[in-house]
Parts: structure tokens; sequence; C-alpha cells
């Protein structure tokens, strides 16, 4: 069973890159994007096989989720079931027999930390949702989370230590989701190895490989009993060799 996430920046600008081709090579059977940018009726995108899934932000041009399906959801919700946090398009949760699939954009705290405050808010409601999930059955949890963990997770991180995305408040709350239970499934197989998913458009960052990671695919892990999920992990890519957007697609293989 094949996942992708991609933080597309804008589904209707990378459509004109090539994104229909991008789409059918993954054959995958569940695509998250984030960052689609987009109100509902502005685009008519949908592929042969797939149900599409649309959580579009109040605010126009921003924001924005969507998963492309080929298993039929037993349901599907929109937010975390908190106004405060859900007028911005960020949550899609769709539920099958086996497990929750919650494809994520987690708020950036942006230039000079300004909402550095509510993300933390974010942060523990977001955590508090998904144990609610996972005391049920198994959760997978994709998206652009906005933050790089470690310092293998970027390649300037003293120069960005306190920077939007590598803030120690930022790391502290994802180390707090991983020990409530979550695993990172990229680092779960690739302990050392670095690559990122995300490069500034600015200075050739992509062409210099001055990344960082902050798209993942999480899931729940032994801490969590039944809801385990990491017996399954088969195969997870960063697929640096697909562009299009300043990030790049994150893949996880489930047995």
């Amino acid at each position: 069973m094949k996942f992708v996430s991609w933080n597309v920046n804008g589904l209707r600008a990378v459509c004109g890159k090539g994104f229909p081709e991008i789409f059918e090579a993954f054959d995958a059977d569940f695509v998250c994007l984030q960052e689609t940018k987009l109100q509902a009726g502005q685009i008519d995108l949908e592929f042969l096989g797939y149900q599409s899934f649309w959580n579009y932000a109040e605010k126009k041009g921003y924001s924005g989720t969507a998963i492309y399906s080929r298993i039929s959801p037993l349901s599907v919700s929109y937010g975390i079931g908190l106004p405060e946090h859900d007028s911005e398009g960020r949550v899609i949760t769709m539920e099958t027999e086996e497990f929750y699939l919650v494809n994520v954009y987690v708020p950036n705290s942006q230039d000079g930390l300004r909402r550095l405050e509510y993300r933390q808010k974010w942060e523990d409601d977001f955590r508090a949702y998904l144990l609610s999930l996972a005391a049920k059955k198994g959760v997978i949890v994709c998206g652009d989370m906005n933050v790089a963990h470690q310092e293998i997770d970027l390649k300037n991180p003293s120069t960005n230590h306190l920077n939007a995305g590598f803030t120690d408040e930022e790391r502290a709350k994802m180390s707090a989701l991983l020990a409530s239970g979550f695993v990172d499934s990229w680092r779960y197989q690739h302990p050392e190895e670095i690559k990122y998913s995300w490069w500034s458009y600015r200075m050739n960052a992509r062409e210099r490989n001055a990344g960082w990671r902050i798209d993942y695919f999480l899931v729940s892990g032994p801490g969590l009993g039944k809801a385990d999920l990491t017996p399954r992990i088969a195969q997870t890519e960063i697929r640096n060799d697909i562009f299009g957007s300043d990030h790049c697609p994150v893949e996880l293989v489930l047995k």
C-alpha cells in the first residue's frame, strides 16, 4: 500500500509543471497534498480510479489540503474539531478499516516568529487529536510539519537556530509528539542518512542542496499498543528527483 505526500505550493501552478503526469507515475493508493492554495470550484483535477477530498482555507489563495484515494473511506473529516484551528484548511482525516490517514499542513511560525505562540497551542491540540485517534486504531500522519527535528535534518543548523522551523520550541513539540508514541518513518529506516524535502527559492538553495527535511510520514508506534504500525513499514523515500514545487514528495509503503 503506497502513500505519497507533497506540499505543492499552489496546485494550479504545479499543474503547469507536469503534475498530472507525475501523479500518474506515483501509482499510489493515497496522494496527500498540502498548500493547494485553492477555493472550491477553482480547479477540476480528477484521476481515473481515485476519489478526492478537499479542505479549503477561508482566506483565498492560502494553505489548503487534499487527498486523492483509490480506497473508499469509511469516513472523512476536516479539521481537528476546534474552531480556533479549523479555518485554514490544514487537516483532512480519512478513516479506513485498518487505520486513520491524517494529512496535515502545520502552521509556519513565520518571520520574526510572530506566530510561534499560536503554533505551540496548535501543536498541543493536534497531538491530543492524534492520540484520540490512536486509541481506536493505527494512525498515519503525513504532510509538511514545518520543523526540522534534529540538526541532521537541515543543511545549516547553527545559522538557523532561531529561525522558524528550527527553534527550540518547535523541535521540542516534535519531540513530544514522538515521545507520545509516534514514529518518524524515514528516520526509522534511515537513522543516519541526510536528505532534504524543502529548499528556499533564494540563493540557488536546491542546486546547492542547502535544504531542510520538514515533510514527514509518522506512524503510530509500539508505545500505542494495538495501534502500532511500525512492523508494516516496508519502504520510505524522499523524492528529490521530482521538481515543480519548493518541496519534493515523500513516500511511505506499508506491507
